[in-house]
């Protein structure tokens, strides 16, 4: 599952890790990211000493043995932590699916967390540029919202999967699958026990949040109109 931070990416994790038949992996190129860009995000430190820094070897655990031998392995990753250099063969072997939201929720949500943001932050180039070479499934964050069920059914059947009821709860709290970044970024999904309801007004954004949103609309917008 690909998508930008603040995509409603935590909760999706939550609700395919609540599946009896699912491990779950959050972020696993996160780690790489920090130490091979210097990038200043918060908890930078501290994500760096408690995960796999080598992108090499990210990778090979990818296709490596689901943990606890469950069948199915779902793994959150975000398209702007796969630099240059970092190997997308991988994920040629891996069913693909892209997670959207539209911009001005993303850069109204993320910039309450870090108000400094670029349009590389959030994802939305590298997101379109990563499905033009690996395809995959879309889905918007919105239709997830408005209706969880009719969304994940969908989804489901789209690439091949029994739907499970146990999509649509979870236990609330920190998960035994958080990254150590958890502490800053999954407060909200922390007091959660399934989706929240539909999305209230879009954000009316101003200045340069505003101009970063016109940025990003088209990358989302062509992604958009091939959601399921």
């Amino acid at each position: 599952m690909w998508s930008g931070p603040r995509n409603l990416s935590t909760a999706m994790m939550y609700a395919f890790g609540n599946r009896s038949d699912f491990a779950v992996w959050d972020e696993p190129f996160y780690a790489p990211y920090l130490a091979a860009t210097g990038a200043d995000h918060p908890m930078r430190a501290e994500i760096i000493a408690a995960h796999e820094t080598d992108p090499t070897k990210v990778a090979a655990r990818c296709l490596d043995t689901i943990p606890a031998q469950k069948p199915h392995f779902y793994m959150k990753h975000m398209p702007h932590h796969m630099i240059d250099g970092f190997s997308l063969d991988w994920a040629k072997q891996c069913v693909n699916i892209h997670l959207i939201r539209h911009p001005a929720r993303v850069i109204a949500s993320y910039g309450a967390k870090r108000p400094d943001m670029t349009l590389d932050d959030i994802g939305f180039a590298q997101q379109s540029a990563l499905f033009d070479r690996i395809g995959g499934v879309v889905i918007d964050s919105a239709d997830i919202r408005k209706n969880p069920e009719k969304a994940l059914v969908r989804l489901c059947n789209a690439i091949d999967l029994p739907f499970d009821p146990a999509m649509l709860h979870w236990p609330k709290g920190p998960k035994a699958d958080d990254g150590v970044w958890a502490a800053h970024w999954y407060n909200a999904v922390h007091q959660s026990s399934g989706f929240a309801g539909p999305e209230g007004p879009m954000p009316q954004l101003t200045g340069r949040a505003a101009t970063l949103c016109a940025a990003a609309r088209g990358h989302y917008e062509r992604l958009a109109a091939l959601a399921l």
